[in-house]
């Protein structure tokens, strides 16, 4: 057989619950098929915590510290006194490592493309096109309107504010010569296929297809936001139940898994008044929306390879970047919120359109991570358990798969599939780290553990939280939050407790003791530098979501 192409498609804060296979009531068929049809599903999948550390760990198959991401690239910049300078905290993909493309195309002949969202690096030096991808189309930082809008101010330029940056290849590119009727998911995939439909050019390819859907702000075409029309007018805790139901009834979880209990100060479903309650049905409904149409353009790109006989030969992986976002953005007074009144509209009538700026809040957030605790920003199940399809023939042929592995394992997955080494320590002159991923290979083909229970471990951090995982124990530590009186260490058997409910700190010290340790070893191996009080660093996801 013929070297096997990859497909690797990633959603931007996608909740663990938000597509069907995993328990939706979201209409999305062409995941639903390939999950149903040869794919299996990956119950026990981690992420970071955020965006970029994530898409950093994907492309060099090791930590975001040791990538340049140990923090989010804007409080780098608002804490330079901490960060800035810093090994591993440049705010871009480092030259430490070779990334996934990068190796490919030089060391395996493959063709390299990618058409979305890229948020790890926003300078000519550190376009996708420098990092290994021959074609490109990206949005280059982290957010930006579906619609290609841009609010007419002569503000300061605020989060809601700044237009959306565009790289073509080599060269920024001027968001007034995109079409009329630009939306992102519909754009990005069809620039992708583009790409791929040339027919003289013979060699395998790897395509990387990031979304920009169902990050904020929710934005949708409004005959799919009129299909959802009244769906989630029960509110997120019903929407909680149903679909925690739905994971038990498809077998991702036992009947006896007790859900992390919702964890916020915003106000409950029943004490909102009716037109609140009505503001905010819609807004789930403009997510629905989001999220549908992303599936059918993944089915755009499946069709394709349908007709083009690449299909059975193509290696499709389907993740989330990070857990749900349950940011309320108003929160934060830095982003400048406030001033959306003013230059969106903001009516319930308009919501959804490309001239309006809202999301969806933290309930909703964790409707969509059940069972699991919190939401994206927080190093709990919550925030970096995701969903995850893998789709190829001859090496899916389970449905379900509970084995623990993360995003830094794709990296050494795809370079085995295609045959390709890593080059070690040495890519063209320059000293770069290893992976710290595993393969699955071994693991889909004959049942291999992929990490060892006893032996292999990972580690979390970001907003000065901690974790740290070996086989089913998992150690965790939360800066002291508004309120609290004391801030310790937790531990939790993650084998029947995903929702992290059951402290064993006391009843196993002993086990506690050493993943400390190990998360003490993963400090000193990745570079780590701890955040302050990320509560009075105003992270808005961690404002909002706090007790």
């Amino acid at each position: 057989m013929a070297r096997p192409n990859f497909l690797i498609i990633v959603a931007d804060d996608l909740g663990y619950s938000d597509i069907s296979s995993y328990g939706s009531e979201i209409f999305t068929p062409n995941l639903e098929t390939l999950a149903s049809n040869g794919g299996t599903l990956l119950t026990d999948f981690h992420t970071a915590s955020a965006c970029s550390p994530t898409r950093a760990m994907l492309l060099s198959g090791t930590d975001h510290h040791l990538a340049g991401i140990g923090q989010m690239a804007d409080l780098i910049k608002r804490h330079a006194e901490i960060w800035e300078g810093k090994p591993g905290y440049e705010g871009y993909l480092n030259d430490r490592v070779a990334t996934l493309p990068e190796i490919l195309k030089d060391m395996g002949g493959y063709r390299t493309i990618m058409s979305g969202k890229w948020h790890l690096g926003l300078t000519k030096e550190r376009f996708p096109s420098k990092r290994g991808f021959e074609q490109s189309f990206a949005l280059l930082p982290g957010a930006g309107s579906h619609y290609n809008y841009e609010a007419g101010t002569t503000e300061k330029p605020a989060l809601a504010f700044l237009p959306p940056l565009y790289s073509r290849n080599d060269e920024f590119m001027d968001r007034k010569n995109l079409p009329n009727d630009y939306y992102s998911s519909d754009y990005f995939t069809s620039e992708l296929i583009r790409f791929l439909d040339n027919d003289d050019d013979k060699r395998p390819f790897f395509a990387y297809l990031p979304f920009t859907a169902p990050h904020w702000p929710l934005q949708a075409p409004k005959e799919l936001i009129k299909k959802y029309k009244g769906r989630y007018d029960m509110g997120p805790d019903e929407l909680r139940a149903a679909r925690l139901e739905s994971q038990r009834r498809l077998g991702l979880l036992s009947p006896d898994m007790i859900a992390a209990p919702v964890s916020t100060n915003q106000k409950s479903w029943d004490s909102m008044k009716d037109e609140e309650r009505a503001f905010s049905a819609k807004t789930m409904e403009i997510y629905a929306a989001m999220v549908e149409r992303m599936d059918y353009n993944i089915g755009r790109v499946v069709d394709y390879l349908h007709r083009t006989n690449q299909f059975d030969n193509t290696f499709i992986l389907f993740m989330s970047d990070n857990g749900a976002d349950g940011a309320v953005l108003e929160a934060l007074p830095l982003q400048s919120m406030d001033k959306s009144i003013t230059y969106f509209d903001n009516s319930y009538e308009n919501i959804g359109s490309k001239n309006s700026f809202i999301w969806y809040g933290p309930r909703w957030a964790q409707a969509a991570t059940a069972p699991c605790r919190m939401s994206k920003g927080y190093i709990t199940e919550g925030g970096i358990r995701c969903p995850a399809i893998v789709h190829y023939g001859p090496l899916t042929t389970r449905r379900i798969m509970h084995e623990f592995c993360t995003v830094m394992d794709i990296l050494p997955t795809v370079l085995e599939l295609a045959g390709v080494a890593h080059p070690g320590t040495n890519f063209h002159g320059r000293e770069i780290l290893l992976p710290r991923g595993k393969s699955w290979v071994s693991h889909f083909r004959s049942h291999q553990p992929i990490h060892d229970k006893y032996q292999d471990f990972t580690g979390w951090e970001l907003f000065g939280q901690r974790a740290v995982r070996r086989g089913n124990y998992k150690a965790l530590y939360i800066p002291k939050q508004p309120g609290d009186k004391e801030t310790k260490w937790e531990l939790y058997n993650l084998t029947d407790d995903k929702g992290e409910l059951k402290d064993l700190a006391e009843e196993e010290p002993e086990v506690l003791k050493e993943l400390i340790g190990l998360w003490m070893r993963y400090e000193n191996e990745t570079g780590v530098i701890v955040a302050p009080d990320p509560y009075q660093m105003n992270y808005p996801h961690l404002i909002s979501t706090s007790k």
